[in-house]
């Protein structure tokens, strides 16, 4: 994975054997940090482990660009003024969203894959050319 905005790289292994590794847990929530703050929440696991399932079923070895991880209220605030698609009480506020892009798959087929895993919100952004993927409740949205 890497961002789209800070240009961070990062590649890792965050689970074995059925547990979870806290310090690749701990780099992952400075990873998906609200850059334009600065500040970082603990990332539900549940999400990237949505986000890994999602993008072993594309079949792909480019990383995901994050676009959005973890969001302030503040920041959460400012983009909602100027855009109707952010959510008031977003789960990006809590850790447990992201928006995501992949030069070599579309939204749809990234949105697929999303929806197959059963796990949790999977929003399309065709115009934007992203995906949302979150850990509440199993729902779809967007064209």
């Amino acid at each position: 994975m890497y961002s789209g905005r800070t240009g961070e790289k990062l590649d890792m292994i965050y689970w074995i054997e059925g547990e979870y590794i806290p310090d690749a847990l701990k780099e992952i929530t400075y990873f998906m940090r609200d850059w334009r703050t600065d500040t970082a929440k603990n990332i539900d696991a549940r999400t990237i482990d949505i986000m890994a399932a999602s993008h072993n079923l594309l079949d792909v070895t480019e990383p995901y660009m994050l676009l959005s991880g973890y969001r302030s209220p503040k920041t959460n605030a400012m983009l909602r003024s100027n855009s109707r698609g952010v959510a008031k009480n977003s789960l990006h506020m809590k850790g447990q969203a992201a928006d995501l892009r992949l030069a070599s798959r579309s939204v749809s087929q990234m949105a697929r894959a999303a929806s197959a895993c059963s796990a949790g919100g999977v929003g399309r952004y065709s115009r934007s050319n992203f995906v949302h993927m979150d850990c509440g409740p199993i729902r779809t949205w967007g064209a």
